[in-house]
Parts: C-alpha cells; sequence; structure tokens
C-alpha cells in the first residue's frame, strides 16, 4: 500500500535549521513529482516547494525562497527538505505530497516544526 512517512521535525531556536525527510513507498516514486505543504494552525494548507520527477525542475513559495531547499533521492524513494534561517512564521505541520503520472495523489502524515526561543 501506498506510504509517505515524513520525519525531522522539532522545535528549534529562531535562525536554527531542521531537514525533513519524507520515506515512499507502494508506488514508482522515481515517475512522481513530489511537494512539501504546510499548515499552520488557523490557516489554509500551503504549497512551500515542488520537486520535478528526477528533479530537474523546483519550485518554491516566495516566503521561504533562499532558506529551503528541496531534493529527492530516488534510489532512497526519499524526498528532503532543507529548512534554514527558521523564523517564528514557519511554525507549522509539514506534509509532503506525491503526485503520481498517473494523476493520483497521496499525503503523508506530517511532521510538525515549531519555532520558538
Amino acid at each position: 500500500q501506498v506510504q509517505l512517512v515524513e520525519s525531522g521535525g522539532g522545535l528549534v531556536q529562531p535562525g536554527g535549521s531542521l531537514r525533513l525527510s519524507c520515506a515512499a513507498s507502494g508506488f514508482t516514486f522515481s515517475n512522481s513529482a513530489m511537494s512539501w505543504y504546510r499548515q499552520a494552525p488557523g490557516k489554509e494548507r500551503e504549497l512551500v516547494a515542488f520537486v520535478s520527477n528526477f528533479g530537474g525542475l523546483t519550485n518554491y513559495a516566495d516566503s521561504v525562497k533562499g532558506r529551503f531547499t528541496i531534493s529527492r533521492d530516488n534510489g532512497r524513494k526519499t524526498v528532503y527538505l532543507q529548512l534554514n534561517s527558521l523564523r517564528p512564521e514557519d511554525t507549522a505541520v509539514y506534509y509532503c505530497k506525491a503526485r503520481a503520472s498517473n494523476g493520483n495523489e497521496f499525503w503523508g502524515k506530517g511532521t510538525q516544526v515549531t519555532v520558538s526561543s
């Protein structure tokens, strides 16, 4: 069955860094575009970063450009999100999403990132 399992979240001080991972199974990872979304309390879920199936194309929300980096390892079936220069407003649950070549979409259950002093 399809699984996306996020990890790497936690509590970090402003200016700190985290690396999120999303391990995939149950579908053809290398044919799937991958994205990271986040949802803060009381707010809608928003797209943070996107990477195409072989990593040739990436895109970021304006609010994270220059601070976050998305990458993928098709051999490990894992997508990563490096979060640098974290701010309190980056506090949210971070989710990964897969979009398969047939259009099916799959979501993970999320990992909490809290930025606070």
